[in-house]
């Protein structure tokens, strides 16, 4: 096993090193991923091409305004269990 040391920015980041990066394959903008296993971390470069595109698409307003979303969502619920009812009763 290789051991590589970095240090941790006040952000929170680090810098991959560069052996490590050349043995997975890593480049600019690439996704990883971090994985605990019993108090390790794990770094897997990400292949899967959702994952990858993770973050793409742009939400239409910023902030999202999710409360408007979940009330719109709960409407249309709402319309969809009354026509079933209605279907049912007649």
């Amino acid at each position: 096993m290789t051991s590589k040391y970095t240090t941790l920015t006040q952000k929170g980041q680090i810098t991959v090193p560069l052996s490590i990066r050349k043995a997975l394959g890593l480049k600019p903008k690439d996704m990883v991923s971090f994985e605990l296993q019993d108090g390790v971390a794990i770094l897997r470069p990400v292949s899967a091409e959702l994952l990858a595109s993770f973050g793409a698409v742009r939400p239409h307003t910023k902030p999202e305004d999710f409360k408007k979303l979940r009330d719109e969502f709960e409407r249309g619920v709402a319309a969809d269990v009354a026509a079933e009812t209605a279907s049912n009763v007649s």
